[in-house]
């Protein structure tokens, strides 16, 4: 070969594309990174970054570094959509992960199956997201049910001596999932549901809806809310009168964000406590250190006490884990292929707990009913867990 011919050939060379060997494996975090506030999403990008480092630096999967991917979809089902499509034209792209809003996976379910796309859920809680019908099922939670959180929030109700609760719930998917569990577990929980009222996200006054379930006689307010709403009522009751605060009792989504910032002040006057899955507090076992030693250079600390958001840090660490060992035993990076994997999972120690078999055929939710807690904010801003049987304040 002459010189010329041999330069031409190198040139031509260099112009082709890459071989796909070593090129990263991608999971793409979708979730509310734009919502002022929220923290939600952040935490699951931060446990899923840890976990990512971890298997890369132990040789990644399939001899490839995992990438993690992330996309703001605000809370918005025809953004999440659009965002679900893009990351299933990119061959490279393994798997979805979601934030904390369930109305946004449910709107999806469609979409997810007909792809069709691997899609783990780290936060969003309502229970049709796995409950969803579709065979095979697409779908993966390591996260709360709102059917096991009603289930703590109403033993919460009836340890404080409440016989009578009300429900203020969100005119979304989530509030009608939470409304449909509380109505099956009250009667188990020898406590009658005396008043339900509804509100839209958004609204800037809870005064109302509060006032009308206080009028029912209700003992104990069971509210539904992220951290926006939460915000609104907390602040509205701490200016009531002493006699008409109502213990609340809610559900998790008021600790997706900078809920203890803006409430510090209203609950030292409001009793308020709520369901969680996961606490780094008084945590010393292996994972949970190495997780908190994982997250110090991506947020400046490791202080179990000021961990934003601890249940999706941790659930989406142990989900990215858990996708690792899926894509390794399918040996490749076909979807359906980890899909079924991920059925067949053998043990795993976690940070949240030690799994058997994350999930089955017949089980698409890796914790259950014994892995929820109540809690409470304390003082400096900590989510501690209450002691078992305890009502009162910490």
């Amino acid at each position: 070969m002459t010189r010329l011919p041999y330069l031409l050939f190198l040139v031509l060379l260099a112009l082709l594309p890459l071989p796909s060997l070593g090129q990263a494996i991608k999971l793409v975090i979708d979730a509310e990174f734009g919502i002022p506030g929220s923290t939600s999403a952040q935490a699951i990008h931060a446990g899923a970054q840890v976990a990512a480092g971890e298997i890369n630096a132990a040789g990644g999967v399939l001899g490839r570094p995992l990438e993690i991917v992330t996309r703001d979809n605000r809370g918005v089902p025809a953004r999440a959509r659009n965002h679900l499509r893009e990351a299933a034209a990119d061959p490279a792209v393994v798997a979805v992960m979601c934030g904390k809003y369930s109305p946004v996976a449910i709107d999806l379910l469609p979409e997810i199956h007909r792809l069709p796309m691997p899609y783990l859920d780290p936060w969003a809680a309502a229970d049709p997201i796995t409950d969803n019908g579709y065979s095979p099922n697409f779908v993966f939670r390591l996260s709360l049910r709102d059917s096991w959180a009603m289930q703590a929030m109403l033993r919460q109700a009836g340890k404080g001596g409440a016989k009578r609760v009300a429900l203020l719930l969100p005119n979304s998917d989530w509030g009608r999932s939470s409304l449909r569990a509380a109505e099956r577990a009250a009667g188990s929980a020898n406590l009658e549901i005396v008043g339900i009222e509804w509100y839209n996200f958004g609204e800037t006054s809870l005064l109302l809806q509060y006032r009308n379930l206080l009028a029912t006689g209700a003992q104990a307010l069971l509210h539904i809310a992220n951290e926006q709403e939460g915000v609104v009522l907390v602040n509205e009751l701490a200016a009531l009168p002493a006699a008409q605060r109502l213990p609340v009792i809610a559900h998790w989504g008021v600790t997706a964000g900078r809920f203890f910032d803006a409430t510090e002040a209203a609950l030292r006057k409001v009793d308020v406590s709520m369901v969680q899955t996961f606490s780094f507090i008084g945590k010393s076992d292996p994972a949970t250190t190495k997780l908190l030693a994982g997250l110090r250079p991506i947020t400046g600390h490791d202080n179990p006490r000021a961990v934003a958001s601890p249940v999706g840090v941790a659930h989406a660490y142990d989900l990215v884990h858990l996708l690792a060992r899926a894509i390794d035993r399918a040996g490749n990076t076909d979807r359906a292929a980890i899909r079924t994997a991920l059925e067949q999972l053998g043990p795993y120690r976690g940070v949240t707990r030690h799994f058997e078999h994350p999930f089955t055929p017949a089980r698409h939710d890796a914790l259950g009913p014994e892995d929820v807690f109540m809690a409470r904010f304390a003082a400096d801003g900590a989510i501690e867990p209450l002691p078992a049987g305890k009502p009162g304040k910490l």
